[in-house]
């Protein structure tokens, strides 16, 4: 039996309803997928190196993976260093990396090694580390050049520097593989030599971290521009070792002799760039 008009008609009504119900909750739910969609990174996204600068040639460095490292963590006693970087309890690094022993490239790695229990990467002998600096011996990874240490998601790779090394060790250089084929390199004091011919060859470092020398007459920037502009090819060059303690470079000296290479990035102690 067929129903009457008003039954018919109270039934498309409802229906016509329903549909624009489920419209609206479409529409919803393409909108809420829409927006999670937007904020899921995608799985190419690149991830970012973040350095800090704390002064002279101390350096936080972040990985893309998110590991934390500390590079010749000399902070307490730094001129340079801002007042809120020389307090030790704010850093968590997993490895804090000195390139050799003199005093304004150790600087705080041993208290900082104590409060973080993070391992210390050296070239130094144990006895400075143990004896001396009451360092339990697993947090110590004694090096050479050419060894390899894993940190995370970063190789740190041990290469030659060209410098002296008082009381005990030798100096050395860091180059930082990260996860996404980038590196970096860190040069330590180093006067220019060959074998950096070498460590563009092995490790074609992205971004350097040019040591300038503590002479204000501008001798060690300039070496120091010499042998990025002959033996390297980055895209990231970051003057460091200048503008701390008594009679160094300053940033002007620096500049007059890179002029505006577009691949030098000054920066300020205490400040944080991502590449």
């Amino acid at each position: 039996m067929r129903g009457s008009p008003a039954t018919t008609c109270s039934k498309g009504v409802g229906m016509k309803r329903f549909g624009m119900r489920m419209q609206f909750c479409l529409l919803v739910a393409f909108a809420i997928g829409g927006a999670a969609l937007a904020q899921t990174p995608s799985p190419n996204e690149k991830k970012t190196i973040s350095i800090t600068w704390l002064g002279h040639a101390a350096f936080e460095i972040v990985s893309p993976g998110g590991t934390h490292l500390l590079i010749d963590p000399f902070l307490t006693k730094n001129p340079a260093t801002p007042a809120e970087n020389k307090d030790l309890t704010r850093y968590h690094p997993s490895h804090i990396l000195v390139t050799h022993s003199h005093g304004d490239h150790l600087g705080d790695a041993v208290e900082l090694a104590k409060l973080s229990k993070a391992k210390l990467v050296s070239v130094m002998m144990l006895d400075t580390f143990v004896t001396k600096g009451g360092l339990p011996r697993e947090q110590i990874e004694t090096v050479n050049v050419g060894d390899q240490v894993t940190a995370g998601d970063v190789k740190i790779h041990v290469v030659p520097a060209m410098h002296s090394s008082e009381p005990s060790g030798r100096p050395v250089g860091y180059v930082l593989e990260f996860g996404d084929g980038r590196t970096l390199y860190d040069e330590g004091d180093t006067w220019i030599f060959g074998d950096m011919s070498l460590i563009q060859e092995f490790y074609h470092p992205n971004i350097i971290l040019m040591g300038c020398g503590a002479v204000a007459d501008g001798q060690y920037a300039r070496m120091a521009w010499l042998a990025v502009n002959r033996y390297f090819k980055p895209q990231v060059v970051i003057p460091m070792h200048y503008g701390a303690l008594p009679g160094s470079s300053s940033e002007a000296d620096i500049r007059a002799v890179v002029g505006d290479d577009a691949r030098v990035k000054f920066m300020k102690p205490g400040e944080t760039r991502k590449f």
